[in-house]
């Protein structure tokens, strides 16, 4: 087969992702594989994509191997897939499939969003491998490598790809209604500062009005802040420059202004318009760009909300990932206010909603998202604590080194209890007793006034 592999990485051929690209190759030198290195590359495909879609309809196979970044594709890579479809490039009917490397925080949701887009495309789908960052360096990992690869090979041989998932329609765009000035609630009286971070295009005039909506609705004053003009250096390349101090190696300032303009908000909205399934390639740079706070849940404890032009509801994954942000960030999410169904009401309901978190600091506790997702962290960053000293620093301080082997009373119970409970005769002798002694602590709770 001809391949292309799409090199999603900003590192180029540094690319950790890509050595397991290379390990394939090595043992499967019957097919030719073409790298192009989109990532770092970015700038230069912007200003011609000539080439890059002769290779894309030349090839038969298309490989995305890239790293997980923030739940989804770095920005590279996400503006590279919006190139594709912006040049038209007609690659149906071909064949697609992805390797990535992480540490499986939301691998599911970035493979999820290049599957979206290669449906678009007109791609046949063949699941990807989720890696490891270190499981080239084992056999077991070796071995994955090289039998994902023949899965690969049956599929293609054997015509065999996944169904489409979902229909996508357009979007209804319904017409959002703005308040008049003096309409407003407590207009020209309002306290607070509540920061709205936007992707707003001059053509983007749907979004602008329900912007509009929720500034004339919320009861609290508000700052907008347009990503679309900042001078953004380039996406994140994962360079650790950040580790220690938390500088970004660009000198366009972002991390000062994320800080000083953005974090210091007591509440946040993003409003955006839904393209290729996401936010989008620019509101993808500004997230992968915060990792000048490293791991740090720094806005924990803060209410976020989104407003969103377009059709939320068919949207699965992304609506996935703003609820894991929310959770794993450890924010109150108060909302999404689209405008597909009844844009008005919903914008509404977000103000009232997030007007209440913000009076009464109302925050819920974390579900699977975010206490699988924190776990992952915890263990990531004890384990390299010596390279980010600032992400340790913090992890310490908010007690999130909550480690099980620390609760040295509690797993001494649970082997007391293990004791007896392997002893038949007092097995038979406390009977049903056992559920109750693990009310009692409960029943405690409930007698206090």
């Amino acid at each position: 087969m001809k391949i292309i592999v799409l090199n999603g990485s900003p590192k180029g051929d540094n690319s950790i992702t890509l050595q397991t690209v290379l390990y394939i190759q090595k043992h499967f030198p019957a097919h030719q594989f073409t790298v192009l290195n989109v990532g770092s590359r970015i700038r230069k495909l912007e200003k011609d994509f000539t080439d890059a879609a002769e290779k894309l309809e030349e090839a038969e196979l298309l490989l995305f191997a890239y790293p997980v970044y923030t739940f989804l594709v770095p920005s590279q890579l996400h503006r590279f897939i919006e190139l594709m479809k912006e040049n038209r490039v007609d690659v149906r009917g071909k064949y697609a499939t992805q390797i990535t490397t992480s540490k499986h925080f939301y691998d599911m949701t970035a493979h999820r969003f290049v599957e979206d887009n290669c449906q678009d495309l007109g791609l046949r789908v063949i699941h990807g491998l989720s890696a490891d960052m270190e499981d080239l360096l084992s056999k077991k990992g070796q071995k994955d490598a090289l039998t994902f690869m023949s899965y690969v090979e049956y599929s293609i041989t054997n015509a065999l790809s996944e169904l489409p998932r979902q229909t996508f329609t357009a979007p209804r765009h319904l017409t959002v209604t703005v308040p008049a000035l003096e309409e407003a609630q407590d207009a020209g009286d309002k306290s607070g500062d509540v920061v709205i971070v936007a992707d707003l295009l001059p053509e983007d005039q749907q979004l602008a009005s329900m912007i509009r909506r929720f500034q004339a609705v919320f009861p609290r004053k508000t700052r907008l802040v347009n990503i679309r003009v900042f001078p953004f250096g380039g996406g994140c390349i994962s360079c650790f420059n950040c580790a220690a101090d938390g500088t970004c190696i660009y000198k366009d300032g972002f991390d000062q202004f994320l800080r000083e303009n953005i974090q210091t908000g007591e509440a946040i909205v993003l409003a955006f318009s839904i393209k290729d399934h996401s936010m989008g390639s620019r509101f993808k740079m500004y997230d992968d760009r915060q990792f000048c706070n490293g791991h740090r849940t720094v806005t924990m404890g803060k209410a976020f909300g989104y407003l969103v032009s377009g059709n939320i509801s068919e949207e699965e994954n992304l609506r996935l990932v703003i609820r894991a942000r929310a959770e794993a960030g450890g924010n109150f999410l108060a909302g999404i206010a689209a405008d597909e169904q009844d844009p008005d009401l919903e914008i509404d309901v977000l103000a009232k909603r997030l007007d209440y978190a913000i009076r009464e600091n109302y925050i819920q506790p974390a579900n699977f998202f975010g206490v699988g997702g924190m776990k992952i962290f915890r263990d990531l960053i004890w384990q390299m604590q010596g390279l980010m000293k600032a992400d340790h620093e913090f992890y310490k301080a908010h007690g999130q080194y909550d480690f099980p082997q620390k609760q040295r009373g509690r797993m001494l119970a649970m082997y007391l209890v293990g004791g007896m409970m392997r002893n038949e005769k007092l097995k038979k002798k406390l009977g049903g007793k056992m559920t109750e002694g693990m009310l009692m602590p409960y029943k405690k709770v409930l007698k206090k006034k």
